[in-house]
């Protein structure tokens, strides 16, 4: 065989090992109890601010400390704890996707993915 050949079988072998490798990594859209189940697994889940309940965030006293309360869209809810300021316009959010994983009973969210109200509306404009 020629050195072309085997060398061509050798970068396809290692393309092959990358994408298996990184399908292993990838994390999946869930709910809270999903990712209660699988503590050491990286979750999606997509839900609404509890606004009811308090969220905590003291800038003053922690600047990359803020938990809120989340309701997963099939209606379960936990506290989120996320590292790192509370993200602009969090508030406003319509809906919240957190990725993070289950630490005993409360989520420690690495990302906060926010959607937050349009600022188009359904009005048409006239001409």
């Amino acid at each position: 065989m020629k050195k072309s050949y085997i060398l061509g079988i050798l970068l396809i072998g290692v393309a092959i090992a990358a994408i298996v490798s990184m399908y292993g990594d990838a994390s999946t859209y869930e709910d809270f109890e999903a990712a209660a189940d699988h503590p050491n697994k990286e979750f999606h889940v997509v839900g609404t601010l509890n606004r009811e309940k308090e969220k905590y965030y003291n800038p003053q006293k922690d600047p990359n400390f803020f938990t809120f309360y989340m309701i997963d869209e099939r209606g379960n809810e936990s506290k989120v704890v996320y590292h790192n300021p509370e993200p602009a316009d969090f508030d406003r959010s319509e809906k919240i996707v957190i990725v993070g994983k289950m630490n005993g009973q409360e989520f420690e969210a690495s990302k906060i993915l926010l959607k937050c109200p349009s600022k188009y509306t359904d009005n048409q404009v006239k001409t």
